[in-house]
């Protein structure tokens, strides 16, 4: 990893770009696979399959018996820590539900607000490199719990045109309603437009590469919803010499192995320090199954060191990183004062990993500096918010004339009629 020393505020934004391409050099393929999926539906699905899939299917619909077949499959043990996970993450969305807001704001006039779920929801779970079933838990947990009536998951097959056996079992287990063997572009697409296999959703969620994200954002206008762009992951580490130097490297690694468009930081406030720090990821590094990718990775990362707690909070905060670990002499400076992040992770046992599968808190969170104006996904993602609102005679008679008022000010007759006709009612 490169270490930069002190490096001045103008040079920020250039050292902490991301190792991402621009939206111009994807959108192009984006469009061309959108509009082939709208017109062609199934037959442009399967032929955009076989061509990054490198498979034929006869359906891209998962049967029951797949589903099944593959619980059977996977181990008791695996079994037993997905559950766990889902305990976990099941009890802390559970505890982000909110009880309806009732308000008279004057005499006769009563307002509320309540939470309904959203519908239709698609699930986009990655399965190239990695099949991440875990992200099946992050999504489909508190879809169920806001109860979502149609959760639709779609995920890459494999050159055998099968979907891993844990996402297939994890589904299943969460209340998944309709599995479809689809990844990429034109998942997205088929979630957005609908195909005789795929359901139109009005929500999307879900993390994947450049290219994904930038389909869910082209979905959005077609009128779908997308829970944030999440694209690439990436992990910044701030860390002292009080830290222990094989955790951050570990910590730095279990990120940068998701992909070689994966970006890591280490923040510190020594420079010997960054130093120990790299010789362990090299360490660590050799020992990797994913060595390759990871390498990739690192080489798109830094190590910054900086002269203080109050520099280092102020280059975090304009980085806006993803995942973010404290570990220092005084981490309630940077619990406290952190404003962009997607999640925090504190202290020398909390990994990153923890997050990603069993903590309880989600995993799907905003990237590429999203962070400073995006939530990562939670129960209320899977909401929405209903205003609603009864007026009593006695409320229209005492609010009627200031809503007449407002509307001649805005040269807007029929606004005010509907509230003249009423009390013309009510008074003869």
């Amino acid at each position: 990893m490169q270490i930069i020393q002190n490096p001045l505020k103008k040079d920020w934004s250039t050292i902490l770009e991301r190792p991402t391409k621009t939206v111009d050099d994807i959108e192009a393929i984006v469009n061309t696979v959108f509009n082939d999926i709208k017109n062609n539906g199934d037959k442009a699905l399967n032929e955009y399959t076989h061509r990054y899939d490198k498979v034929e299917l006869e359906s891209v619909i998962v049967s029951e018996i797949e589903i099944n077949d593959a619980s059977n499959t996977v181990s008791k043990e695996l079994k037993e820590a997905i559950q766990l996970a889902k305990s976990n993450i099941e009890k802390f969305h559970s505890a982000q539900k909110t009880e309806k807001v009732l308000f008279e704001t004057m005499d006769g006039v009563a307002c509320w607000q309540e939470k309904r779920p959203i519908q239709k929801v698609g699930l986009y779970i990655p399965g190239g490199t990695a099949p991440l079933f875990s992200t099946v838990l992050m999504l489909a947990v508190p879809a169920n719990i806001a109860g979502c009536k149609e959760i639709v998951l779609c995920s890459p097959p494999n050159k055998e045109g099968r979907i891993a056996n844990e996402i297939l079992y994890t589904a299943q287990l969460c209340g998944v309603t309709k599995i479809i063997k689809a990844g990429g572009i034109q998942a997205v697409a088929g979630l957005t437009f609908g195909t005789e296999s795929i359901p139109q959703v009005y929500k999307i969620f879900g993390p994947g590469n450049q290219y994904v994200t930038v389909a869910k954002q082209l979905a959005t206008k077609y009128g779908v919803a997308i829970d944030m762009p999440a694209g690439p992951s990436e992990l910044l580490v701030m860390a002292d010499t009080s830290a222990n130097a094989a955790y951050v490297a570990s910590d730095l690694l279990s990120q940068a192995e998701h992909g070689a468009d994966s970006q890591v930081i280490l923040v510190t406030t020594s420079k010997d320090f960054a130093q120990v720090v790299n010789t362990e990821v090299y360490k660590q590094l050799n020992d990797l199954p994913r060595k390759g990718m990871a390498t990739d990775a690192i080489n798109n990362s830094k190590s910054i060191v900086v002269d203080n707690f109050e520099t280092a909070l102020e280059l975090i905060d304009a980085y806006g990183p993803e995942h973010f670990i404290v570990s220092t002499t005084n981490d309630d400076f940077f619990v406290d004062n952190i404003g962009n992040a997607g999640s925090v992770f504190i202290g020398d046992y909390t990994p990153e990993s923890a997050g990603d599968y069993a903590s309880g808190t989600n995993h799907t969170l905003p990237t590429n500096g999203f962070s400073k104006a995006y939530s990562g996904v939670n129960l209320n993602s899977f909401l929405k918010s209903m205003t609603f609102q009864k007026i009593s005679k006695k409320g229209i008679m005492v609010l009627g004339p200031t809503i007449q008022l407002m509307a001649e000010a805005e040269g807007l007759q029929a606004h005010k009629n509907a509230v003249t006709l009423r009390l013309k009612d009510l008074k003869s």
